[in-house]
């Protein structure tokens, strides 16, 4: 592989519409890995995308009424505008419906079962869908998901299987020969103990009871198991199975593919296995990292209702605090390999801490300075002691810092480095103190030595920042009349450039500080505000409870009960919820207007027994003549059909 090429890969994002802070940590870390091996000069390719198959989805989208592109479409939209908050800067968005992803999907399966690494089977065990994930029963922690710890279903279906069995040993060796491959080490022992070591099963790959799915080619009652689908997007993205694959000649294998620890099990055997039997190269390295929990919910102490007090929706963290601040906080808070705590507070401490009193106060003061003692010329330096050359050789080092830190996937020490040079050269500040020889025309010369060394810790600093604070760094530049867009690459990230003579400006607030106990304040009084206003509109939405009256027997009796046999039926354009039933009722036909839509497919529906309330006045819904009503049971939002508990034919009495 040419070292030159840099591929980074997140794992693509069920899209949920749900986002929240958590969400944006995997795209932004991966974000700063592409911005600084571009600014190393490497040809470097980022992916990210969706996954947008699946039962969630296709259960989500009849319930909104809608099909599963149309409830999907916009929430992509509303993912890539966080991106775009959040200044990612992607080479790719792969999305799993896309065209040549859905045919590379389609081929990678073909060529499996042609190799004969998927055979056609039944599958019978359980199945959580929020996972999307296949579960025997030992497998399950007391009863449920090991994974989200949510309720599995039991099904039992025809399916095909790849088999994922024989790979164990193969997987095993991958780990000791490559000891780079899984990351941080712990993920191995994880994979190894809980998966491999009981014994590897053979996987369910197809579905037979999902039609929002790829479809098998060679078997049309199936689709492809949706993490099957997602997996391959690595390699589908970059035209693998396609008939122009030159990205994938150019940059597979990839350099670095980021997964939260949940999905590590999916990334490092699964995945292996498949491209294993496809006879393809393994990714270098998988990082598997921690989470960033939410923390903070508070009880009302009147009532004793949790509210939640954070805000994690990134679009209004960054209307609020903005983009550098955001992006700062994830990189820097979630430590190596481990999980991180999100609250208000300790966001507000990391933009006051590092970003206003360390960056911040930094430039202010430096620019403040050369203005006031050098008319806001930057003077050239006249020669350098011992102080001076200690932090001069911190600045010309801390590149290198930075680089071993981000070989190892270390962005929140990668930064730490970064920031030992700017409180260093606060610290040298208060060592040297300018105020003090600024008033002394002997040291004039000195004070403009000093006033050099801080400038170019200050822009040697905004450089090597710029792939993990897009903004702040141009606008530091530019205090100093350098346009931070040609600062593309780290070729100036050393002492020295700069050049006696040039105009400084004062520089304005890069990071104003926060008053944090009364912006803590001000987010309790919004959050508790929203959520009583939640409570106001569950409470309009609430049906009220009818009073049930009793009626007699002779009342009871005019009402007429048949078996009826869907024989057809038919969406109703205008509505979201009705479809148009055709009923066998025996003598004739009835035509009625249902409102099963969001419950029933079609073709679930034909062929049913049914009970109908045959003498029901006709009413027109939606314009159609409706000529009685078929009884169902509902509870808890579900409705299920009642039916005859033997068969009956067309026109059976009930009662």
């Amino acid at each position: 592989m040419d070292n030159n090429k840099f591929y980074v890969t997140t794992p693509i994002y069920y899209p949920s519409g749900n986002w929240h802070i958590g969400h944006c940590y995997t795209t932004v870390v991966c974000d700063a890995l592409a911005r600084f091996n571009r600014m190393l000069k490497k040809d470097v390719f980022f992916l990210t995308g969706t996954d947008e198959h699946g039962q969630k989805i296709e259960k989500k989208a009849s319930e909104k009424g809608l099909t599963p592109i149309e409830f999907i479409n916009p929430l992509v939209d509303g993912l890539k505008e966080i991106w775009k908050e959040l200044d990612v800067s992607y080479d790719k968005f792969i999305r799993t419906t896309d065209d040549y992803h859905v045919k590379g999907v389609q081929e990678i399966f073909k060529q499996l079962y042609d190799k004969g690494e998927i055979y056609k089977s039944e599958y019978e065990g359980w199945y959580c869908t929020p996972c999307e994930s296949f579960w025997t029963e030992s497998q399950l922690k007391d009863g449920k998901c090991p994974d989200c710890g949510r309720p599995v279903q039991k099904g039992k279906e025809e399916s095909y299987f790849f088999r994922l069995s024989k790979y164990a040993d193969r997987i095993l060796k991958l780990y000791e020969d490559n000891p780079e491959f899984l990351q941080p080490k712990s993920r191995v022992n994880e994979m190894v103990n809980n998966f491999i070591k009981p014994g590897l099963q053979d996987l369910c790959v197809s579905r037979t009871t999902i039609k929002w799915g790829i479809p098998v080619t060679f078997d049309d009652k199936h689709t492809v198991y949706v993490w099957v689908d997602a997996l391959t997007n690595y390699i589908t993205a970059l035209g693998y199975g396609t008939d122009n694959d030159e990205l994938f000649k150019k940059y597979w294998p990839a350099n670095i593919q980021m997964v939260g620890k949940e999905i590590v099990r999916f990334h490092t055997i699964i995945w292996p296995a498949i491209l294993m039997a496809l006879g393809i190269e393994m990714p270098k390295r998988v990082y598997g990292h921690g989470w960033l929990l939410i923390g903070g919910d508070k009880l009302s102490k009147s009532k004793g209702e949790k509210i939640k007090t954070e805000i994690t929706d990134p679009k209004e963290l960054v209307d609020r605090y903005g983009c550098d601040a955001l992006r700062y906080f994830l990189l820097r808070e979630i430590p190596f390999g481990n999980d991180g705590v999100y609250t208000n507070e300790s966001l507000l401490k990391r933009i006051n801490g590092d970003l206003s009193n360390d960056l911040g106060n930094l430039v202010s003061r430096t620019t403040a300075m050369i203005n006031q003692y050098f008319g806001g010329i930057l003077p050239s330096p006249t020669g350098y002691n011992d102080l001076d050359n200690e932090v001069i050789a911190l600045c010309n080092s801390t590149l290198d810092s930075v680089k071993k830190q981000i070989e190892l996937i270390d962005v929140p020490t990668a930064l730490s480095e970064i920031f030992k040079l700017i409180q260093r050269a606060n610290k040298y500040i208060d060592e040297t103190e300018p105020w003090k020889i600024s008033k002394i025309p002997e040291m004039r010369d000195r004070l403009a030595t000093v006033m050099y060394v801080l400038s170019e810790c200050i822009r040697v600093s905004a450089i090597i920042l710029k792939p993990f604070i897009t903004k702040a760094p141009d606008k530091i530049l530019a205090f100093y009349g350098i346009n931070g867009e040609l600062e593309n690459t780290f070729d100036n990230a050393y002492f020295g450039v700069l050049q006696g003579g040039i105009k400084v400006e004062k520089a304005t607030p890069i990071f104003p500080r926060i008053d944090v106990n009364k912006e803590i304040q001000e987010i309790e009084k919004m959050m508790n505000l929203r959520h009583q206003q939640q409570k106001k509109e569950v409470k309009k939405e609430e049906k009220p409870v009818e009073e049930v009256k009793e009626i007699s027997i002779d009342e009871f009796f005019k009402t007429k009960l048949i078996v009826a046999v869907v024989k057809t039926c038919e969406n109703v354009e205008k509505s979201n919820k009705l479809y148009k039933l055709t009923l066998d009722v025996g003598d004739g036909e009835r035509t009625v207007a249902s409102g099963l839509k969001n419950y029933y497919k079609p073709e679930e529906l034909i062929g049913k027994k049914v009970i109908l309330v045959s003498n029901l006045k006709p009413a027109k819904l939606c314009g159609i003549l409706s000529e009685g009503m078929i009884l169902c049971a509902e509870k808890d939002d579900k409705v299920v059909l009642i039916s005859p508990e033997v068969d009956m034919p067309a026109g059976s009495v009930v009662g």
